[in-house]
């Protein structure tokens, strides 16, 4: 009986112990896991383009679904009843009042009921926003590709492409013409259980560099290899301080290799700094493809299994506040990329080209708060504004 014990037991250490020492010691994990504490930045908390994204959406929506009708107007009877298919709190009538910078109300036809049409400043924005889209539309449908590319199997189920359409910038029927999805690259696919899918491909030759990959060629002066590792740009809030052994963890988390959210990680261990550091890559190279590079954090959860994130990858942003940026508004979290904003043109994050067009939206927005605060007062619009 004592035999078969020690027999167990060293079976037991056998297979606890690592077949690859070179390999266990290269994906070591050195992180000190304390609990950082969340600190508000005015500078991202003042961004309109951040503050009213919850807002914008619909607005936007509302927008199109006007300016595709043949009259260029609709009655509230066409929307009242979508406030949930266009996430809007309360009546949609209420929604569309509270711009009437955006959107002008008028009395139709028949029954006099309330019709609404777009203002001459958002129509003419409309028209520079189809402007803009047509002029750039291979260069935002790359973006889509290029997630897809960081996916497991180079492809993604259809309805988690098209939450993320508005992310992206692409428009919202993008996936119902066909002729349209195959000019960018794509195919549909069968995923299994009658799951269709959108799968991306890639030339021979075509070799797809990460954000940080580009920002470290460029500084470095590399036309065609990136190095192998790769330091996060970290743009720390202004009055945060890390703890001293947190600072120093980071300091050996910035001397890990770094693998590209376009390469296979399958051989990393997902306890290891290195599948960290791949992990804060992945949601760094993410965010830097959207409009605004920022995203409500909950809709990033379809995306956990596709590429390759561990199940509570959410407190990658709260370890890294260097890096992202939690704003929290309206019981509602969204995540920052802060190179984005601070960086300037020291990053190879491109500026997405609609994403002048949406900050035109938003001064509309802003400017039809300065039009309701002047109905409230005896003061006219300029005294106000």
């Amino acid at each position: 009986m004592l035999l078969l014990l020690v027999n167990r037991r060293f079976r037991e250490l056998v297979l606890c112990y690592p077949k690859n020492l070179a390999f266990s010691h290269t994906q070591k994990s050195n992180y000190v896991d304390v609990k950082m504490k969340w600190m508000k930045d005015p500078f991202y908390d003042s961004a309109n383009i951040l503050l009213k994204s919850n807002e914008l959406r619909p607005l936007i929506s509302l927008k199109n679904i006007i300016s595709k009708e043949p009259t260029g107007c609709i009655p509230i009877s066409a929307v009242s009843k979508q406030n949930r298919i266009l996430e809007v709190s309360g009546k949609v009538a209420g929604f569309l009042r509270r711009y009437p910078a955006v959107f002008e109300e008028f009395t139709g036809p028949k029954y006099n009921l309330p019709w609404f049409k777009l203002t001459q400043e958002a129509a003419d924005l409309h028209h520079r926003e189809c402007k803009v889209y047509a002029a750039h539309r291979s260069e935002i449908v790359d973006r889509l590709r290029r997630l897809i590319l960081m996916s497991r199997e180079r492809s993604l189920p259809l309805r988690i492409v098209q939450g993320l359409l508005w992310y992206l910038g692409l428009p919202e029927d993008y996936l119902k013409n066909t002729e349209e999805i195959s000019k960018g690259y794509f195919q549909i696919v069968e995923m299994g259980d009658g799951e269709q899918g959108l799968s991306a491909s890639i030339c021979s030759n075509e070799q797809v560099f990460s954000v940080l990959q580009r920002n470290a060629m460029k500084s470095n002066g590399i036309l065609h290899s990136p190095p192998s590792i790769i330091e996060f740009p970290l743009f720390p809030s202004k009055g945060f301080r890390l703890k001293r052994k947190i600072e120093q963890w980071l300091e050996e988390f910035q001397k890990v290799e770094y693998v590209s959210p376009y390469e296979t990680f399958s051989s990393l261990d997902p306890n290891s700094d290195i599948s960290e550091k791949r992990v804060a890559g992945v949601l760094h190279e993410l965010l830097s493809l959207f409009v605004d590079n920022s995203a409500e954090r909950r809709r990033l959860l379809c995306l956990k299994k596709h590429l390759g994130l561990p199940q509570k990858f959410h407190k990658v942003f709260e370890r890294h506040p260097h890096i992202f940026y939690l704003l929290l508004k309206s019981k509602t979290c969204f995540v920052v990329l802060k190179e984005a904003y601070c960086a300037g043109s020291e990053t190879a994050i491109e500026r997405h080209p609609l994403l002048g067009v949406r900050e035109g939206y938003v001064r509309l927005m802003i400017e039809s708060e300065a039009i309701l605060r002047s109905r409230r007062s005896t003061k006219p619009l300029e005294e106000i504004s």
